[in-house]
């Protein structure tokens, strides 16, 4: 195998491990995230060709890159193949101008309409194959700001040996989201409403991890952006985008758990140029706030109009301080460490400045949200969901030619913000209009990690 077919951890403490390892595992067992030994690298003219290349193959020219030989090129090529082929358009990710050097990166035409099918699609399917080839079963727990949840469901329900188990924070999420989560028919599929937000959630399922004995019992794994298949997957389109337009681009991405964006830099250090990543926000802008000030610090939760990133600790934000302080995995894992208790870190001075040589960042309001809605649908007739928006009004702030908006969600998720912004609900898809008149089913739980432990235990008996 190849040293871009090894993995190691942002902590430095967990043995190296191999792609099938990494996608079964989720978090290393030292509480870190998984990395590659080193990034594989792409020439200007392979990048180059595949702008002729369909979706599908550009995948396989990627992810075979970390695969190394823990699955087989046919198997992976029929995974990739499989996971696209319910997807609503044939271009997969497509790219549209907007006016004025401005496009639109179109992430949305997958089976729950958000951007977590294109990574969770394949990382179902290779999961399940991994899966069968070790044997025994495998528990998931996946702490949802909305989108997630109903890819990760979309994914993995009904698949044989797995127990799926998603949390989303109880009224924080728009009501399709919910639904697109509640109403799924499979028996595997155990969907809990939690007090709290999703910080909450999230710390619930590392609070899960941290308990290695019953982690291992379970055999507890994440398919939350934490997974590092999720960044290689989503690391295609930036590939694709760039290709298509013939020259690098400034991405903007609506940023919660700074997933989605990390991807962008995982393609940058492949060998792909881009000009700039900003980084998009809503009022929950620590992410913005790390950028501009120097300080990552969690502050308080605000309920936002995009509410997949109503997010104060931005866990994959944990990469792209390994790489911006040279791989220091001591540094990392004492950072992390002081973060998790304190709430907030103090970026170096190394740190920072390598991060600001990559990044851009901007924080939006709900006003500023509801403008840039306002705004695109008079300019060219699209609707755009209120997290597109954060990334339309970063882009309008920073005027960048050319720059590439992700649009991440279908605009129907989104009804009331988007009747709010144009005085008009956006047209329903009918697999989301059939939603209404399913039953749903679900659980309410106190944020306590002895009760979220007790439910999984309870469903895994049952």
């Amino acid at each position: 195998m190849t040293d871009s077919s090894h993995f190691i951890s942002t902590r430095g403490q967990a043995p190296r491990a191999n792609f099938a390892q990494v996608l079964l595992a989720g978090l290393a067992p030292d509480g870190g995230l998984y990395v590659p030994v080193a990034w594989p690298q792409f020439s200007q003219a392979q990048i180059a060709d595949f702008a002729g290349k369909r979706y599908q193959e550009v995948a396989f020219e990627v992810l075979r890159r970390f695969v190394g030989d823990a699955f087989s090129e046919a198997d992976l090529k029929a995974d990739i193949e499989a996971a696209y082929a319910g997807f609503e358009l044939p271009a997969i990710a497509p790219l549209s101008e907007i006016g004025d050097g401005q496009y639109l990166l179109e992430l949305f035409h997958g089976p729950t309409f958000a951007f977590k099918d294109i990574a969770l699609q394949i990382l179902g399917r290779l999961f399940a194959r991994a899966l069968k080839a070790r044997g025994g079963r495998a528990t998931i727990v996946a702490a949802t700001s909305g989108d997630t949840g109903s890819a990760a469901i979309a994914a993995l329900g009904g698949l044989p040996n797995i127990e799926v188990f998603v949390l989303h924070p109880k009224g924080r999420v728009s009501d399709v989201q919910r639904r697109q989560m509640t109403t799924s028919p499979h028996a595997n599929v155990h969907n809990i409403a939690l007090e709290g937000s999703f910080d909450d959630a999230q710390a619930l399922v590392k609070g899960l991890f941290a308990e290695t004995d019953f982690a291992r019992e379970i055999s507890l794994t994440a398919v939350n952006s934490i997974n590092f298949v999720r960044i290689a997957a989503q690391a295609v389109y930036y590939f694709t985008a760039t290709a298509a337009l013939g020259r690098p681009a400034t991405f903007v991405v609506p940023t919660g758990n700074f997933g989605d964006i990390f991807a962008g830099e995982a393609a940058g250090r492949m060998g792909l140029a881009i000009e700039r990543l900003v980084i998009a926000t809503n009022e929950n802008d620590i992410m913005a706030r790390a950028l501009n000030t120097g300080v990552y610090a969690a502050g308080a939760e605000h309920h936002t109009l995009s509410p997949s990133m109503d997010i104060q600790v931005a866990s994959n934000f944990e990469r792209a301080l390994f790489e911006a302080s040279g791989r220091d995995s001591d540094w990392t894992a004492a950072a992390m460490n002081d973060f998790s208790k304190t709430r907030r870190l103090v970026l170096p001075a190394n740190v920072l400045e390598d991060l600001r040589s990559r990044y851009s960042a901007f924080a939006c309001s709900d006003d500023e949200t509801l403008a840039a809605i306002r705004r695109v649908h008079a300019a060219t007739g699209r609707i755009i969901d209120p997290h597109t928006a954060v990334a339309a009004s970063a882009a309008a702030h920073f005027g960048a030619r050319p720059s590439v908006i992700l649009s991440t969600a279908h605009p129907a998720k989104f009804p009331d913000a988007v009747t709010r912004a144009i005085a008009q609900a956006p047209p329903v898809p009918p697999a989301l209009a059939a939603l209404e008149k399913m039953p749903e089913k679900l659980s309410d739980l106190a944020n306590k990690l002895p009760l979220l432990r007790q439910f999984i235990s309870s469903r895994l008996t049952a």
